[in-house]
């Protein structure tokens, strides 16, 4: 099965029409740097998964700016400067399916998925409106509560709006189409209102517990949810993803997965369509044994980093499995082979990668 991997930092998007979305200004382009880190984190984890497949040849789109050393078991596409699209679409015209990996921001997410299949890629990827419903943190949000699943109290914030008077106190601030830590801002009990927004945004009440995400893999409406991974972050009123670590607790454990799996058919019956491939649900598991305090606070349409910590180690490849379920030839009943994930640092994971 040929496989074409994109990643959009690596595969030209920070050279493409895109890249002013990132790199405006100084601390835009911190993000960027990070972004990088953990893309370049995915794209290695993914090839290093496809070798122990003896079915995919995976054919990776590589920036011809961006320094890579492209592991042995996988094969290299060059995309020149600035035609990171057309590349894009000349190589999804000639794979059998097309893996991208790509920020929901700005709708780059939605237009590269659709930019694959307009030239008859088959993608892992849910349809347009999935992949529109979960980009918009507070549509997501919403749905969500409609179907009765717990997430944070909050609000959508016009962009150039001042911070409400009187919201509650700790809060956080994120762009409404972010991904990552991106616009991410915390803001305590005491602090001063931020700046007011240059994104439109969702503020909303800061939850207390553990920080996780799910990966749940997702096709012909079935949904197998991993083990979660606590996700880690730098301290401070704009904090920085670190990486994931494992949660040993079965009981978390059984919580997390539970909720992740009410998020995703809530999506779904918003959306009017099934989720397909990798989905990503970040929540927080609160300090009551009975979940009462557990929240979900955003859903990912498309590859995470917690691939990385998940992919580590294994002796079947997670990314086969991955495509399987997203087209629904696993034999009903049946699971991936069951593997602990691993704990993972993204600055170890992958180099900075220069923007």
């Amino acid at each position: 099965m040929r496989v074409l991997l994109y990643e959009w930092c690596c595969s030209g998007g920070l050279h493409g029409p895109d890249r002013g979305v990132f790199l405006g200004d100084d601390a835009v382009a911190d993000h960027a740097a990070a972004l990088a880190r953990e893309g370049r984190a995915m794209l290695l984890a993914v090839l290093a998964d496809a070798a122990r497949s003896r079915t995919l040849e995976v054919t990776a789109l590589i920036d011809d700016g961006v320094p890579f050393d492209l592991p042995v078991h996988g094969s290299r596409a060059a995309v020149p400067s600035g035609e990171e699209i057309g590349t894009l679409r000349q190589a999804a015209a000639s794979c059998d399916v097309a893996i991208i990996i790509a920020p929901e921001t700005a709708g780059i997410l939605a237009g590269r998925v659709a930019a694959a299949r307009a030239v008859g890629a088959e993608v892992i990827a849910p349809d347009a409106a999935w992949l529109a419903l979960a980009a918009d943190k507070q549509a997501t949000v919403l749905a969500l509560a409609a179907a009765g699943v717990p997430v944070p109290p909050g609000r959508a914030l016009d962009v150039g709006a001042a911070w409400p008077r009187g919201f509650v106190r700790p809060a956080v601030r994120k762009r409404l189409d972010g991904c990552g830590c991106d616009g991410f801002t915390v803001v305590g009990p005491h602090d001063p209102p931020p700046h007011a927004a240059e994104h439109a945004a969702r503020i909303e009440a800061a939850v207390a517990g553990r920080s996780a995400g799910v990966a749940c893999l997702c096709g012909a409406g079935r949904v197998v949810p991993l083990p979660p991974l606590e996700q880690r972050f730098t301290t401070g009123p704009e904090p920085a993803y670190r990486g994931g670590s494992v949660i040993d607790d079965p009981a978390l454990e059984s919580r997390a997965a539970g909720l992740a799996c009410r998020a995703v058919a809530a999506l779904e019956r918003a959306a009017g369509c099934i989720a397909r491939g990798w989905i990503g649900v970040d929540l927080v598991l609160g300090t009551r044994e009975d979940g009462r305090d557990d929240r979900v606070l955003e859903v990912n349409p498309r590859l995470t980093t917690s691939f990385v910590g998940h992919a580590h180690g294994r002796d079947h490849s997670l990314i086969e499995w991955v495509i399987t379920m997203a087209r629904g030839t696993a034999p009903p009943g049946v699971r991936p082979p069951h593997h602990a994930p691993t704990a993972f640092e993204v600055e170890r994971a992958a180099p900075v990668v220069p923007v």
